[in-house]
């Protein structure tokens, strides 16, 4: 079965009303189809509740939307793991010693070298993301890159889509 694999900005489309939203919501309806598995970092959870309350602490959210776009995504997630269609990419010392030839080739954060190793260790072929920086770097280490916008230039009022919509 084909395995994507979506970065924190990729997740974070499916709870926020962003462009790419549409994309990210299509992944998804295929995975419920079951026609095709998502794969993520156990760091990406902590990532999109960050960035789920840093929306929040901004006022880019409502105190009712933030709640429910956080139980909407740890849900999911929870259903998606029970079903077997979504691969969590655990944190450990043998996937963290992998991303420090990443760093020092491409000069990256090591979140963001996690990335493209827990994509390989999915077996994912593709990468969702906005980062302009993981898109190049994707290419280069031969992954097809879905390069999606950022979000945090695609800020307006209407942030919050539920998935259930």
């Amino acid at each position: 079965m084909r395995i994507v694999y979506l970065d924190t900005s990729a997740i974070i489309k499916r709870y926020l009303q962003e462009t790419g939203t549409d994309l990210i919501t299509s992944l998804y309806s295929k995975v419920w189809l079951g026609d095709l598995k998502i794969a993520f970092s156990f760091w990406n959870i902590g990532e999109v509740l960050g960035v789920l309350d840093r929306y929040f602490r901004r006022g880019w959210l409502s105190r009712e939307d933030y709640e429910l776009a956080k139980l909407e995504f740890l849900g999911e997630t929870l259903k998606m793991l029970r079903l077997r269609t979504l691969k969590i990419i655990p944190v450990k010392t043998s996937i963290i010693t992998k991303t420090w030839d990443l760093i020092e080739k491409y000069h990256i954060y090591q979140a963001d070298a996690l990335q493209i190793v827990s994509a390989r260790e999915a077996g994912a072929k593709e990468l969702y993301t906005a980062d302009q920086t993981l898109c190049k770097i994707g290419v280069e280490e031969q992954l097809e890159v879905n390069c999606l916008e950022d979000p945090m230039l695609d800020v307006d009022s209407s942030h919050w889509s539920s998935p259930s919509r």
